[in-house]
């Protein structure tokens, strides 16, 4: 039987390896986009370019449709309970509010995580399973310079935009409903929905976008990074980078909500 001391110890142990090692990563990425020689930038550009195409462009589509159906959903349940109480009007801030502060942001780095965190760390993990990587280091050139700066940019770019698409077409859902349902002006339902959301909504919904795109690259780039096994570890590597970023995704958004509606800030 198992010392279970010892097993919390070498856990513990283990899991403050691997945040230290992402944190270094994390320096890394930030130390090459700041100070990195001037001779490759305009690659690195495209590169980054490139990936802002994958990470965003590609994703219009899936968020677009994801929104829509969730600001539906919203004012559909919100409506069943603000008709009791004659104040069916405010379905159009309880939408735009939702989607601002919390649904936009989580629901976009969510379906990121699974189309293009996935894809980033099999594409890295193939590469590192395939010796690739240690290919680069041979001949002097940095993977996290080549591999991971490009795509931690592109995501730290898009995902603000894209969270921005997602409020508003989260608002374009609950119109729908309250005007050809609920038998709401169209006029009064936007007047309502942007007179009630504050700049605060906004901005906290965005900075909550870009900490989402920090934990979805660097988790995906560190697991694919670290991959073993050939083939088969590359599916594994797939599926934890995964899980730990939705996880990871939804703790945030909970310190930060703490952080920006319960301490004033």
């Amino acid at each position: 039987m198992k010392n279970p001391i010892r097993e919390t110890g070498r856990v513990t142990l283990k899991l403050m390896a691997h945040v230290t090692a992402i944190l270094a990563l994390l320096y890394s990425t930030i130390s090459w986009s700041v100070m990195g020689p001037l001779r490759g930038k305009a690659a690195r550009r495209q590169s980054i370019f490139e990936q802002m195409v994958f990470a965003g462009v590609q994703s219009i589509v899936i968020v677009f449709f994801i929104s829509l159906f969730t600001g539906i959903v919203i004012a559909m349940q919100s409506a069943y309970q603000l008709k009791q109480l004659g104040a069916l009007i405010y379905v159009a801030p309880m939408v735009s509010i939702s989607m601002a502060r919390e649904l936009g942001p989580v629901f976009t780095a969510l379906v990121v995580t699974g189309r293009v965190g996935s894809a980033i760390t099999a594409e890295l993990g193939t590469m590192k399973v395939s010796e690739q990587i240690e290919a680069l280091e041979t001949i002097a050139l940095d993977p996290v310079r080549f591999l991971v700066v490009p795509r931690f940019w592109a995501l730290m770019i898009m995902l603000p935009c894209l969270t921005v698409m997602a409020d508003l077409v989260g608002i374009l859902g609950g119109l729908i409903v309250g005007v050809f349902n609920l038998e709401l002006n169209a006029y009064r339902y936007i007047s309502f929905s942007f007179d009630l959301l504050t700049w605060k909504d906004v901005w906290t919904g965005l900075l909550k976008a870009s900490a989402f795109a920090g934990v979805i690259s660097l988790i995906s780039c560190y697991v694919g990074l670290d991959t073993r096994g050939g083939a088969e570890g590359v599916g594994r590597a797939t599926t934890l980078s995964v899980v730990i970023s939705f996880i990871l995704i939804v703790l945030v958004d909970c310190v930060l909500t703490g952080l920006f509606y319960f301490s004033n800030v």
